[in-house]
């Protein structure tokens, strides 16, 4: 088919609610990939921070391959080993003691807010309920989550949303301590804001919001599902500074662009959920926690995680060295990095596709680097000589 049919047919038959540009990707190799007319473009974006493995990795389509002839779904009804391979794996690989399946993130936040009440509930009583989230936070677009996601434009059509839900100033623990009292169940934050615009936590304020969830008996959730399985250099963000959470929630990369969550519990929170509280027809399925556990694996080794520590710095520092008086900051860690700009960040990612650089916004004003974690320092500097030129066009 076509691109001009491709693009009709989903302006005519595929309801609304994203704006697309005017072309059909097609394949991809490594960190490239290429439309229906054979133009090429350097993806800084991977499926939204998914694709970690970058695209057609060779082991990676192999084993898709060989677990395609097994088993694909039997629901959550039976045994089958790659769920809880992968859950020996992940809980090996973090604080958790446990860990429940979703099939994305918004559903693994989600599963995390019934979790903590179920939790709260159990060892306090009735009352314990409410969820607290940050400014700037990103945790979903279901109605839980949507009600943790201050954006009034994300909002406003869908009200009323979730109750039980209050809000503080992120990275600013004397309003977390405001707000944080003996009624509320969880507090849930991420590491380093992705959809916010790639704000890192401080240090302090992440031990500080450890300190108020064990002094008012609350769980605190790690929302990783952007920073989360190697992105910052950590196989989990929290990692780097030394801060434990209760629950930590995944998903993006977790299985190389399959769908698929999971909520990492200990065994305190685990022990509070019985047969019944909580399921999915589709989560934990046998293809998917195939891929998944050899993602893990991979990413998890000591020398891919340096080497997404040492492209991170490599790209913040030439991202830093563009002369441009349109660049205001470069924030982020590992390959997720932000470029707060003094214009729209939309007519940059709009102006990238002329470039053959595919980018994203994260805000108004920032444009987001997350590009597969296998990137190489030549595309690194491919890139930000492509978004130097772009920049200077303004």
């Amino acid at each position: 088919m076509d691109k001009k049919q491709t693009i009709h047919w989903e302006h005519d038959y595929v309801v609304q609610v994203y704006r697309r540009p005017d072309f059909v990707l097609e394949r991809g190799r490594g960190c490239t990939l290429y439309d229906s007319d054979g133009n090429a473009y350097l993806d800084m974006v991977a499926g939204i921070a998914v694709n970690a493995l970058g695209y057609a990795d060779p082991q990676l389509v192999a084993l898709m391959r060989e677990a395609a002839t097994g088993l694909v779904h039997v629901s959550n009804l039976y045994h089958t080993a790659p769920h809880a391979k992968l859950a020996k794996l992940l809980t090996e690989t973090s604080f958790a003691d446990r860990v429940h399946y979703a099939n994305s993130g918004a559903e693994a936040n989600e599963s995390a807010f019934k979790f903590a009440r179920k939790y709260a509930r159990t060892h306090f009583g009735e009352g314990k309920t409410d969820i607290v989230a940050f400014s700037g936070a990103f945790h979903g677009r279901l109605f839980g989550t949507l009600a943790a996601t201050p954006r009034e434009a994300y909002q406003a059509p869908f009200r009323p949303l979730m109750p039980g839900v209050r809000l503080a100033t992120f990275n600013d623990i004397n309003s977390a301590a405001e707000t944080i009292d003996d009624q509320v169940a969880a507090v849930i934050v991420e590491p380093v804001q992705g959809e916010g615009g790639i704000h890192p936590a401080k240090v302090e304020f992440l031990q500080g919001l450890r300190d108020l969830c064990n002094r008012h008996q609350a769980l605190l959730i790690f929302d990783e599902i952007q920073c989360g399985v190697g992105r910052t250099g950590y196989l989990w963000a929290h990692q780097g500074y030394g801060v434990t959470p209760d629950i930590l929630t995944a998903a993006k990369p977790l299985a190389g662009g399959l769908p698929i969550g999971a909520v990492l519990v200990t065994e305190a929170v685990a022990a509070a959920m019985a047969p019944g509280d909580h399921g999915s027809t589709f989560a934990g399925g046998v293809f998917v926690t195939t891929v998944a556990e050899a993602i893990v694996r991979r990413i998890s080794e000591p020398a891919f995680l340096q080497s997404v520590r040492e492209k991170g710095e490599h790209f913040a520092a030439r991202l830093r060295a563009i002369a441009s008086p349109h660049i205001q900051e470069v924030r982020g860690r590992g390959l997720m990095l932000g470029v707060k700009l003094d214009m729209p960040a939309t007519e940059v990612v709009q102006a990238g596709y002329q470039h053959g650089l595919l980018i994203v916004s994260a805000g108004k004003q920032v444009v987001r680097f997350v590009p597969p974690l296998i990137i190489n320092k030549d595309e690194i500097d491919e890139a930000v000589d492509r978004f130097a030129t772009i920049l200077a066009q303004f």
